[in-house]
Formats: C-alpha cells, structure tokens, sequence
C-alpha cells in the first residue's frame, strides 16, 4: 500500500512542530513589530527585547538606514539579474569582496547570496567521495546539512566531543587512516562561536594539531564577525590564528544586521569555489542594495570600535550579573548569554514561565527547547547588542531573579 505523502506529514508535525497547535505565532513564530531595537512590541504590548542578532546596534543606524535607501533608489532589488557566473556579477561585488577579504586577512573572499545555504554548499564542493570530515558535535544546522550532502556522495565522516581535543585528535587519527587508504584528504569544520551556548571554538588549540596532522580547517564565525578579535575581524583574529584558518565563512545576519555571507581563503581556492558552489552558480547573485549597503556596514565596523566596546560593557554586565545571583550560563565567553534550566520542568513549566516573563513583566527572549538543545535541557536565549542599556541589565537581572524564585516554588507548574 502506497503512503500519501501528505497524510504523513500531518499526522507527523516534527519534534518542534508537534507544540504548534497552542505555541505558534507566541512560543515559535512570534510577531514583533515597530523600529528594530531592545525594545519593541509583542502582542499589543512593548517589550525589553534579548531576540535580535544585532550585536552592534547597525539595524537602524542612520547611515546605514540611508546607504540602504539610496541603493534601493539607485537600482532596486533586482539588480543585478542572474547568477554570478553569468550576468550577475558587477564591480561593487568585486570590490566588497576585497574589502572583506582584506578585513578577516585573506587573499580574496566569494560573496555569498544567503549564509545557511552558502556554506553547505562549500562544505559539498570541497570535498568528494574519497575524503574524510571531522568535525564539532554542536555544529550548526548548515554545518550538518553540508556533512550529509559529503554522506550522501559515500564520503565518510567523523564527530568529535563538542570542543574537546581529545577527541579530535582520536578522530583525526581514524580519518588519517581512512584518507591515507583511499587517497583522500581530511577537512576539520568548527565554529568561532557556538550559537546555543556562547563557547568560542578552540581554534588555537586546533590550529596545533596541524603541525601533526595534515588536514583543512572550515569555520563558521557566523556570531564572531563584529564581536571579536582587536578589530572585530572574528574569532580567528582573537586567537591570532588567521593563517591557520583555511576557510573562514561569515554571515551578514549578525553583526552586519542584513542577508547575505562571504567565504574567505586563498585566491585559487575562492577561484575553484566561483565554479563549483552549486548554491551560487545556479541562484541569483546578492541583490546591489545588500552589496553597498553592506559596504557601510563593514565601513561603519571598521571606524568605529566604540560599538564592539559598548556591546561587550552589556554583555560583561549581562553576565557577571547572572552569575552572580546564581544563574546557570554556562562557558560562554562570548556575547550569547545562555540561560540553562536544567530539572525535571515539563514544558508547560516553562512555557508559563515565558508568558510571565512576557505578559508580567514586560521582557521577550527565546525558548529553546528539544532537540535544539538535549533532553532535560531547557535555554533561555539572550542576546545582548551595543543599543542596550545598563538599565536594561538591571531591570533584567531583577526579573529573572523573580521568575527563578517562583521556579523553585512550584508557581509554574500547570494548574
């Protein structure tokens, strides 16, 4: 008997999809509207908000809101029609390309339409059936999709303990082997920044596996771009391990606060991606709205350190003050502040804990819940930027306590 497709899935929604019926458009699929900042509204109702990758507050800084219209004047959102390869390509893509390049210290950079789909492909086009990936259990999603894309051409793959290198080093002895027997080679992928947990990948101590190893290193520093390093140029530059980093892949979402991404390597390396990266050879090229508005931003990143610094007086402020009233936020040392609820609370528990925070107390940040996060877990996401306030902070470090005292008393639990 042939299954209908569609009865499948609507008797199936998914691990997350399966609370839709009383969380969508609240828990998952909220609304938030009016001007792009920590506060904005929810339901009616303005809230303090720790829900946007906005870390250095550019969203709706007046020069880049004008770069953005001007653009948008100038050539709309179609331009340039095309694929890259064959009419979509121009001079200012080239140019921001450089621009980036120079900045996180390549020889050149690719930029990219989204990142999500972006550095899967990349991941898809550097390696074949032959070669061996190694790479970080917490991964992002686009990471993993990528690592099954090398799967699904019979290449073999290896996980290794979220950031522990011990285990990569048992990792990259087994994908040793495996390469050495069928004449292929290894690539290592990581992140800069985890984005569930704020833990910065341990790049320096993986660049030292690469005077006993022969392998390439991919990382995502999707959340580092902006926020660290001296200039900001990411994670790599923090640990003044740059040269190490043979793919270094970045996001606009974040700190650039727009759409879009760049891989950055060396030139005939981004030259060989130019050819082969399926997601770009067969999809529009970045809209020229994104490319000179992005051209501001990375302008404004580069002028200004002062916006790194705020960000990181919230976020120093944000974290000592969870500390120390006893909060759970992991090893994060970057500015994603996890808060880890670790117990026996059901979910109801802690969706009524969300409404309180939202409805009572006037403040919106995420819940993550199975299978974002382990079972027993649940994390409460927030993500300080350089527009916030100490105010915030306090007001914030107040609240929380509240909620964590009516945690412990059972006031949540479902009636």
């Amino acid at each position: 008997m042939v299954e209908d497709i569609f009865d499948k899935v609507a008797n199936n929604m998914g691990p997350i999809g399966s609370h839709a019926h009383y969380s969508h458009h609240y828990y998952s699929f909220p609304k938030l509207s009016g001007e792009l900042g920590p506060y904005m509204s929810f339901n009616g109702k303005r809230m303090l908000n720790w829900s946007l990758n906005n870390y250095l507050g550019l969203a709706n800084h007046p020069e880049v809101r004008e770069a953005d219209a001007k653009a948008a004047e100038e050539y709309g959102l179609a331009y340039p029609m095309g694929a890259r390869m064959m009419t979509g390509n121009s001079e200012l893509h080239e140019e921001f390309e450089k621009q980036l390049a120079e900045f996180v210290g390549k020889e050149d950079a690719f930029l990219l339409n989204y990142g999500y789909q972006g550095v899967m492909s990349v991941v898809e086009s550097m390696v074949d059936f032959k070669d061996v990936i190694v790479y970080d259990a917490e991964s992002h999603a686009c990471l993993i999709d990528g690592v099954r894309l090398h799967r699904a051409k019979g290449g073999k793959t290896y996980t290794f303990k979220h950031n522990d290198m011990e285990s990569l080093e048992k990792n990259l002895v087994r994908a040793t082997k495996i390469a050495e027997e069928q004449g292929g080679g290894i690539m290592v992928i990581t992140e800069g920044v985890f984005g569930m947990s704020g833990a910065v990948g341990s790049l320096d101590q993986i660049a030292e596996f690469k005077k006993k190893y022969k392998f390439r290193l991919l990382v995502d520093d999707a959340h580092g771009f902006g926020t660290m390093g001296k200039t900001g140029a990411g994670v790599p530059e923090h640990f003044g391990v740059q040269d190490a980093v043979d793919l270094h892949f970045c996001t606009f979402a974040k700190s650039m606060a727009a759409i879009g991404a760049f891989i950055a390597a060396k030139k005939e390396i981004i030259m060989y991606l130019k050819y082969n990266m399926r997601s770009q050879t067969y999809a529009k090229a970045l809209p020229m709205p994104f490319v000179l508005g992005g051209m501001k931003r990375l302008e404004l990143i580069k002028k200004n350190p002062q916006y790194k610094d705020q960000l990181w007086t919230i976020v120093k402020a944000l974290q000592d003050g969870f500390r120390s009233r006893g909060f759970n936020i992991g090893n994060t040392t970057s500015p994603v502040t996890p808060v880890l609820l670790q117990g026996d609370y059901d979910l109801p528990t802690v969706t009524n804990l969300i409404r309180d925070l939202r409805e009572n107390m006037a403040i919106f940040c995420s819940i993550i819940v199975y299978p974002v996060v382990p079972k027993g877990v649940i994390l409460l996401r927030v993500i300080p930027t350089a527009v916030h306030t100490l105010e915030d902070v306090e007001y914030t470090m107040n609240s929380f306590e509240v909620v964590k005292q009516k945690l412990t008393d059972g006031a949540y639990k479902p009636q």
